[in-house]
């Protein structure tokens, strides 16, 4: 859907850090009771739905998983130019494979397949060298206002929050070029 949306719109794509559950241990922790009673409530079917209507898979995430080393391996994939291909591997490994991106196996996995160098990766993230970047950045996106993930924002005014239709998309930056056409008469 983001490529589409890339290709049809020509905008860039930033994904930046944002802990929802801020103070998930390492190991992870159990789901919260909300997010049982909203897969109760169909919320997993509808992801399925959208997974399956862009010929992707959708697996159901048993625990929390603490997502600290991965924003840290996103900044380096970052710096190597390769934080797009890095993420589609991570967003693969947790919503159609059901992997926990905590563990260093599926971190190194997914900088492989992103093309990334594994080893130097795992030792410039465990050495500390992007914590302080990423902790800025969830810092900044507390106080711009972000409480969900997936969040996209555009044009650091306009908010989407939510894993929704490509429609909802569509519809938003059409609106936003035409304010934006609208105010340049």
């Amino acid at each position: 859907m983001v490529e589409k949306l890339k290709a049809e719109y020509n905008i860039e794509l930033e994904f930046r850090p944002f802990y929802l559950y801020g103070d998930t241990p390492p190991e992870g922790r159990e789901l919260p009771e909300q997010v049982k009673r909203a897969r109760a409530a169909g919320s997993e079917e509808r992801l399925r739905q959208i997974a399956s209507s862009h010929g992707m898979k959708f697996a159901s995430i048993k625990r929390i998983y603490n997502t600290r080393l991965a924003h840290e391996a996103t900044e380096y994939a970052r710096e190597h130019g390769k934080a797009g291909e890095f993420n589609r591997v991570v967003f693969r490994k947790v919503y159609a494979e059901g992997q926990d991106i905590s563990q260093w196996a599926v971190l190194h996995s997914a900088a492989l397949e992103a093309g990334l160098d594994a080893d130097e990766m795992q030792s410039e993230v465990q050495g500390g060298k992007f914590t302080a970047e990423v902790a800025a950045q969830v810092r900044q996106a507390y106080q711009i206002g972000v409480s969900g993930v997936p969040t996209y924002v555009i044009n650091n005014r306009y908010a989407i929050v939510g894993a929704q239709p490509y429609e909802v998309f569509k519809n938003a930056l059409a609106k936003i070029l035409k304010s934006r056409d609208a105010s340049s008469k």
